[in-house]
């Protein structure tokens, strides 16, 4: 396949979100990104947080023709969102690479919907712990980065699809910074894939969500703020937390506290948690829920 092939198959999407809906303060009530064509039928992959309550979603091809879609799921646990485009998009599907074979240093291809492509390099490849309760064991990070990352295709040269655009990040590089893109890498795709087309979500209890967004500082985490009637602020959790314990499991790192949190159990299991407070220790029982149940379904077509 072409280059210039492989890119076509790179559509812009643009997402209509309710003014109700519990994401719309966060991430805002239109959303405009990217997305890939998986499947010669038009099954978009893009990130999950564009199409995230959606009620409308548009993809737009290179030459300018769009086509609305449908949402069809996000996986809360890898990041990813598929969409059906309910009219014929007439793009190939780019095919799935190999990231057994990938390399640091290796060259690639970051491209967007709006017909903008970066050449980069995979600069490392290793875990990601976000501060809305996500972790990824082996994320894709490439630079120089992408102006718009979002839902952006990582090609490798073959042509090949790697990953899906998620964010844009400061990594420290030779004695500086430097700005660099993270990916979620596709091979966490296809164990799921199934699921997501015909039930719109992984068929497995949901893991136990809090609702706290927090930053790791020294080891330690620290809660910067807590969703608006979530589990979390319920259970009285503040700003400037620091959760130290979780049931009798010492906390070492964001990434440490998303794992003992989702080993308590399935959602809806209460979470003894300890903190402090302003230097003194106090425990909190946290009844943990399924994210989902707070937000807005896709509506079938």
């Amino acid at each position: 396949m072409k280059t210039e092939t492989i890119l076509r198959s790179v559509v812009a999407l643009r997402s209509s979100v309710p003014e109700d809906a519990y994401t719309a303060g966060a991430l805002g009530t239109l959303r405009e990104g990217s997305g890939v064509v998986i499947g010669d039928d038009g099954l978009v992959l893009t990130v999950g947080y564009l199409i995230t309550e959606a009620e409308e979603v548009w993809l737009t091809r290179g030459d300018g023709k769009v086509v609305a879609a449908h949402p069809l799921a996000y996986d809360q646990e890898t990041g990813f969102g598929l969409v059906q485009a309910l009219g014929p998009l007439d793009l190939p599907a780019l095919e799935f690479g190999d990231l057994g074979k990938v390399r640091l240093g290796d060259p690639v291809v970051l491209a967007d919907g709006l017909g903008k492509s970066v050449a980069a390099k995979i600069v490392a490849r290793q875990e990601f712990a976000g501060y809305w309760e996500y972790l990824l064991e082996d994320a894709i990070f490439t630079a120089p980065a992408h102006p718009s990352w979002g839902g952006a295709a990582l090609i490798d040269g073959d042509g090949k699809l790697l990953g899906i655009g998620s964010l844009r990040l400061q990594m420290s590089r030779n004695d500086g910074t430097a700005d660099v893109n993270m990916f979620v890498p596709i091979d966490l795709l296809p164990p799921i894939l199934n699921d997501l087309m015909t039930k719109g979500r992984v068929n497995k209890p949901p893991r136990p969500w809090l609702g706290a967004f927090s930053a790791e500082s020294d080891g330690k985490v620290v809660v910067l703020s807590v969703a608006d009637g979530g589990p979390a602020a319920k259970a009285g959790l503040r700003r400037g937390d620091i959760i130290s314990e979780i049931r009798d499991g010492e906390v070492d790192g964001l990434a440490d506290f998303y794992r003992k949190l989702w080993n308590t159990g399935a959602a809806g299991t209460e979470v003894p948690m300890r903190v402090v407070r302003d230097g003194r220790e106090t425990w909190l029982r946290v009844r943990s829920a399924d994210r989902s149940s707070f937000l807005k379904k896709p509506q079938m077509q």
